[in-house]
């Protein structure tokens, strides 16, 4: 694609990068087949194509509108594209950039803007957790729209005391603790009955996705150094191997930190050791799998397993979580239709856009659902509670279904 930037982007740092970035598309339009919104919409400019014919015109100087932004925010950032394009378009970085600066030159309106606020502020703040149980202690009086966003409370039972060599870091995350706490705890207790040792790190919180993806990307990459510096004295020492992450949003994330950073003098080179060091806890499997190998006892009944597109499309991995499971006994299927598309999560989109989120929450779990599974497992937060919003079937991290499976120790 033939570019032409105006010149207050020409030789900036990030219209450099788009343009390289542009650069790649050859208009094929594979990407709009696999795209949600697309499949969806039916609207060119709500596809990737569309989406970066915007940025582009953006770039070479046309002024953007609030259907210029509103296109672009009705992207999931899924990269189900960057998967589907055979010229290796890394559509996720440039919408990023066309984001921030479609924001700074398209005023939203103040109702926008207080939610958006309310969103970025309020989910990785220390009020979000009594706020997550109060929600709980009256959740039978919410409205349905709302109880879905409230998940009953979970026991999380204990985490494991036992030293081993083996050390890893692993992200607590801002939202899961309050809503599901059960899922960090079962990820120590499963690392811990394979020979590995989680290690925590206070001042670690958000690992910036929210922030980032709500266009406060500054306020994001400020969530990003202060995990760096709490991290940092643990890497440097060489205390711990990894760091491990139990949610995939979080895990494409934070193995983004080195290009995120990668023009800050002061952090690009520990975010670039950070990235390096980060494992999604599917990652881990075929050790976990090898140390337990013989100790599991796997629950009766199919689970259907649905991938986060940060799993399968943000970070490329695909298959273990099947692969390894089976391997210790457990029925684990992915659906024959469309285990590739998007469930509508999408960290906060759900909230901002119920209409599209909610058609794609029901037409994946139609998918799922032929599996007649007991229960749906997932490996992101936010996919699992979207997802729970919509079905009477159980949906979970598999990591808790491993932990359930493993002898008392």
């Amino acid at each position: 694609m033939q570019t032409h930037l105006a010149d207050e982007y020409k030789d900036t740092p990030e219209g450099r990068e788009a343009e390289a970035i542009l650069r790649k598309c050859v208009h094929c339009g594979f990407c709009t087949a696999t795209c949600p919104t697309y499949q969806v919409l039916g609207d060119e400019l709500d596809g990737p194509r569309g989406r970066i014919y915007l940025i582009k015109q953006v770039l070479e100087g046309e002024a953007p509108t609030r259907s210029t932004q509103l296109h672009l925010d009705r992207c999931l950032t899924c990269r189900n594209c960057e998967t589907t394009c055979p010229s290796g378009v890394e559509y996720g970085h440039l919408v990023d950039i066309g984001r921030r600066i479609v924001e700074a030159k398209v005023p939203r309106g103040a109702g926008s803007r207080a939610i958006r606020s309310a969103l970025g502020e309020g989910l990785s703040s220390p009020l979000f957790s009594p706020a997550m149980k109060l929600g709980q202690a009256v959740r039978g009086l919410l409205p349905q729209s709302l109880r879905a966003k409230v998940p009953p409370r979970q026991q999380a039972g204990r985490r494991p005391v036992r030293e081993h060599p083996r050390k890893m870091l692993m992200l607590e995350g801002c939202v899961q603790p309050a809503m599901m706490p059960n899922i960090n705890n079962a990820t120590a207790r499963v690392l811990d009955a394979a020979g590995i040792q989680v290690v925590g790190a206070a001042g670690a919180g958000c690992c910036g996705a929210v922030k980032f993806h709500l266009n406060d990307q500054d306020g994001g990459k400020a969530q990003m150094r202060a995990n760096i510096d709490a991290w940092w004295p643990h890497v440097a020492s060489g205390q711990v191997e990894a760091l491990v992450m139990n949610a995939s949003g979080c895990g494409v994330t934070v193995k983004e930190y080195g290009h995120h950073l990668k023009d800050d003098p002061a952090y690009a080179q520990k975010a670039q050791r950070i990235s390096e060091l980060t494992r999604d806890l599917s990652e881990l499997l075929p050790d976990i799998a090898a140390a337990l190998q013989g100790r599991v006892r796997a629950a009766d009944g199919t689970l259907a397993f649905h991938p986060p597109c940060t799993l399968q499309h943000g970070q490329q991995l695909r298959g273990g979580v099947e692969q390894h499971l089976r391997a210790l006994g457990f029925d684990i299927r992915v659906a024959t239709n469309e285990s590739h598309l998007c469930c509508g999560s999408a960290g906060t989109y759900s909230v901002l856009h119920p209409d599209i989120a909610g058609q794609l929450r029901d037409r994946k779990l139609g998918h799922l659902g032929e599996l007649q599974p007991a229960a749906i497992v997932s490996a992101n937060i936010g996919c699992i509670t979207h997802l729970q919003g919509g079905t009477a079937t159980p949906v979970r991290h598999w990591v808790e279904v491993l932990d359930e499976a493993l002898p008392p120790s």
